[in-house]
């Protein structure tokens, strides 16, 4: 494959529901970070759009016709005016339906693939991403970032001494539909999010209630020593923990039960 490009697992430090927006997507406040591992694309010059998809989760992820990866490309190819295709091949190593935003960091990294291969203007790829998906501006970006909206109005933030900072990522193994978590809220929109060391993840009561294995989860990271942050990600279920240091997250690494799916990493 002639360009490669990481698909990096998108956590939520922190998430409050604010209401209904006009078009009925929920008006949402969060903080995005990234992590330095997650999904991988690679991707060579075609006559045509093709998808082949590999990895651990690559049988969950259903036909590629309807991936966001190709929708991605095909939207791209179509603004852009680009005569040529692209062979695509997705490593699919998140969980899928898990509320670290696999599919819209592998449409994401698609939209910045093409890009390159196909050497056409960023700008088409920033007007495309909202259209995919809500965490798609987030992820095309993949900073640290505070949204507002539905998640697509971004501010670029500083994370400060949190970068690099150790962190394990822990998934019982259940999807979990982001629209049913949020039909699933109570309706009772939170305040205007502050600090996010301070706030919560609106979605984490809906959620639970719909997988009660979150609770475990998140009991679990919690006892863990050497964590300094623990919190649900997106409308989960996966969950995660910061930790002070690397031999703190490796030794809760190995003591992960063996049902559930880790991740070992770090914030970008």
């Amino acid at each position: 494959m002639q360009f490669e490009e990481p698909a990096p697992a998108k956590i939520n430090l922190a998430l409050n529901v604010r209401g209904k927006l006009a078009d009925g997507r929920h008006a949402i406040e969060t903080v995005f970070a990234f992590c330095t591992d997650g999904d991988r694309l690679a991707a060579d010059q075609s006559d045509g759009l093709s998808l082949t998809v590999q990895g651990q989760f690559a049988g969950e992820l259903g036909t590629s016709e309807g991936n966001l990866v190709l929708r991605a490309a095909s939207a791209l190819k179509d603004r852009a005016g680009v005569p040529q295709g692209a062979k695509l091949l997705l490593t699919k190593n998140l969980p899928v339906a898990s509320g670290v935003g696999g599919g819209s960091a592998d449409a994401a990294a698609a939209l910045r693939l093409l890009t390159r291969l196909w050497n056409v203007d960023p700008a088409h790829a920033s007007a495309i991403a909202p259209g995919l998906g809500s965490d798609v501006p987030a992820c095309l970006l993949s900073m640290p970032a505070r949204g507002e909206g539905a998640g697509d109005q971004l501010t670029v933030i500083d994370l400060g001494n949190l970068s690099g900072a150790p962190v394990l990522l822990v998934n019982p193994r259940v999807q979990l539909s982001t629209a049913e978590v949020f039909a699933n809220w109570g309706g009772e929109a939170s305040g205007p999010l502050g600090d996010w060391r301070d706030a919560g993840n609106d979605l984490e009561e809906p959620a639970t209630r719909l997988v009660p294995q979150i609770g475990a989860v998140l009991a679990w990271l919690s006892a863990q020593p050497g964590t300094t942050f623990v919190r649900m990600s997106g409308s989960g279920a996966t969950c995660f923990a910061l930790f002070e240091s690397e031999e703190a997250r490796g030794n809760a690494e190995i003591a992960v039960p063996r049902e559930w799916w880790r991740l070992t990493t770090y914030l970008r």
